[in-house]
């Protein structure tokens, strides 16, 4: 039976936030909410973590992940993209573990991700006989179709001017990549399928849950919004 695989990618080089993938968020790693959502989930039959730190593996497997290699040099510099690191973990798992049949990349600052989400795309893969990728998306809060950009001038410039008119809803929803979670067949992985392709299906999830972590004051506004949410829960 092949296996259904989690790889978390949480390398140590991180530079705008440093050791952004240890840094306490609400009062622990934030790699730990990844880790938890993924073996809470069931969904996994490993749950591993990619990195070339060591520090770094050593909270993951206190939180219960497994670091069995040490992710190598040229999969862990600023421009190393995603899909290659999972491929490398895939490699390494088909040969020591047993043969990869799906893989999910689960990023390590994603602390909105939750076990029913990865259940639920999961099954949405697998019951719609999604070929690329099931991914987490969410919506623009506005139409991109009004978006303007600002020249070196200082005026300002829309991007389709020929929606100056149009009202907000007849134009029609643009999504975003929410950065939590890409399910997909480990062939697609291995043969390097973009995420945002026609083989594609996203999971949407609603806006408040959704929130890029790239920079200091993205922390704080993550922070808060995860509070409110666990508050509104109680």
């Amino acid at each position: 039976m092949s296996l259904r695989l989690a790889v978390i990618p949480a390398r140590g080089g991180s530079k705008r936030i440093p050791r952004k993938n240890i840094k306490p968020f609400c009062g622990k790693p934030i790699v730990a909410h990844s880790i938890e959502a993924a073996l809470g989930s069931g969904a996994f039959d490993r749950v591993l973590v990619s990195t070339d730190d060591a520090e770094i593996a050593a909270v993951a497997r206190q939180y219960g992940a497994e670091t069995p290699f040490v992710r190598p040099p040229d999969l862990s510099d600023d421009h190393t993209p995603t899909v290659p690191v999972i491929r490398h973990a895939i490699a390494w798992a088909n040969e020591h573990w047993g043969t990869v049949g799906q893989a999910c990349c689960i990023y390590s600052t994603a602390p909105f991700v939750t076990a029913q989400d990865l259940r639920q795309a999961h099954a949405r893969m697998v019951d719609e006989q999604v070929t690329g990728y099931v991914f987490s998306a969410t919506s623009f809060p506005f139409p991109i179709q009004r978006a303007f950009r600002i020249k070196p001038s200082g005026h300002c410039e829309m991007f389709h001017p020929e929606h100056y008119n149009t009202r907000s809803q007849d134009l029609e929803h643009a999504y975003q990549d929410a950065g939590q979670f890409y399910w997909g067949s480990a062939q697609a992985y291995l043969e390097d399928k973009i995420f945002f392709s026609p083989d594609s299906k996203p999971y949407l999830l609603p806006r408040h849950r959704v929130q890029d972590i790239d920079t200091e004051q993205d922390w704080i506004r993550a922070e808060l919004m995860w509070r409110v949410l666990q508050e509104s829960q109680q």
